[in-house]
């Protein structure tokens, strides 16, 4: 049913018209996969006409990209928390901590499985510009406060972000149940093994900090 639209006029309107659009498009991304959400779907969601979404966004992909940014943000905020400049070097305390920081953070993976593929290919430059400044001036604030500690030069720690990222954006899907997957692979008799999420990005994270630090 819709509901009366009142356009936004103040910027704290706005800001909370654009809250509400998020939190509609990330309610819906729980329930459907990414196709079956469009415009229609989200502007029903919130009980506003289509005409009335159009006013903050002209496609889905650029509320994805804002939801992608606020669950990067939520990451690297918790990165810069858990390891203050003075944290020593401990492989495994390191890994721990970061898969569960990781594992409280799993949307910045889970949309990072459609973002470059497709969320990032229908916004705008001006979006996709201010979404590229954001990672990478947090990139910046990570390497300054703990790229002494994990003894890398920058080009490496950067690296070493990305590396970590596209694993657990893979294992995200992994761990993500498909019951087509598992019937097919149930009638092909082959065992479909779970998997966990923190545990493989605690493993694969200490691997990678064994093999970078101080190369």
């Amino acid at each position: 049913m819709k509901q009366d639209f009142i356009r936004a006029r103040s910027s704290e309107q706005k800001s909370q018209r654009m809250a509400d659009i998020k939190r509609a498009t990330a309610q819906l991304y729980r329930d459907f996969p990414y196709h079956e959400i469009t415009l229609t779907t989200i502007a029903e969601r919130l009980g506003w006409s289509r005409a009335s979404l159009y006013k903050y966004v002209t496609t889905k992909e650029e509320i994805f990209l804002e939801l992608s940014a606020d669950a990067r943000n939520a990451y690297f905020e918790d990165l810069l928390s858990a390891f203050p400049p003075t944290f020593d070097f401990n492989a495994s305390a390191i890994a721990a901590s970061w898969a569960q920081i990781a594992e409280a953070n799993k949307e910045w993976f889970v949309y990072g499985d459609i973002l470059m593929t497709i969320i990032e290919t229908n916004v705008t430059l001006d979006r996709l510009k201010a979404f590229k400044k954001g990672y990478f001036d947090y990139l910046d604030k990570l390497y300054s406060q703990m790229g002494a500690m994990l003894g890398v030069s920058k080009d490496r720690f950067d690296y070493l972000i990305s590396t970590i990222h596209f694993h657990g954006t893979g294992m995200v899907g992994g761990c993500a149940t498909n019951p087509m997957v598992s019937q097919a692979l149930n009638e092909l008799g082959i065992n479909n093994p779970k998997l966990d999420f923190r545990s493989s990005m605690e493993e694969f994270i200490c691997m990678c900090l064994h093999y970078w630090h101080h190369e």
